[in-house]
């Protein structure tokens, strides 16, 4: 007959309830973590081309599949995003943002795609276009 503790458990028992706890646990970080792949600080670049490129941050918030967010820039400009959604089955990401540059509003309109930690995508306004590279910091 195997020795019980206090409690009427073996020894056995109680390491296999830990460690049972423990991948419970561990399997609810994985999901809680992939069930929300874009809430966060994203930095990177964006521009017309290789040899023009303006450093960003972007602040992102996933709520269902609405997406509100704030771009920073590097001339400390901030600009909030509208009309933007994340696709979890495509992994993809759509937003529009409007800035202000020299009296003028600009709306850009973005769509990313997730590959990890990374988004990449293009944006586009006014007939410019161009890309972008974002890393989840």
């Amino acid at each position: 007959m195997p020795k019980t503790n206090v409690t009427g458990g073996s020894m056995k028992q109680r390491i296999v309830g830990a460690l049972s706890v423990l991948a419970c646990l561990m399997v609810a970080a994985v999901a809680f973590s992939q069930a929300d792949p874009l809430s966060g600080t994203w930095a990177g670049d964006w521009g017309p081309s290789a040899q023009d490129r303006n450093q960003v941050t972007v602040d992102l918030k996933l709520d269902g599949k609405a997406v509100s967010g704030v771009v920073k820039t590097e001339n400390r400009q901030e600009v909030k995003l509208s009309n933007s959604s994340f696709d979890a089955t495509t992994r993809t990401v759509k937003m529009e943002a409007e800035a202000q540059s020299r009296g003028q509003t600009i709306k850009y309109v973005i769509e990313g795609k997730l590959e990890g930690t990374t988004m990449t995508g293009s944006w586009n306004h006014d007939g410019r276009k161009g890309d972008f590279k974002l890393t989840k910091k």
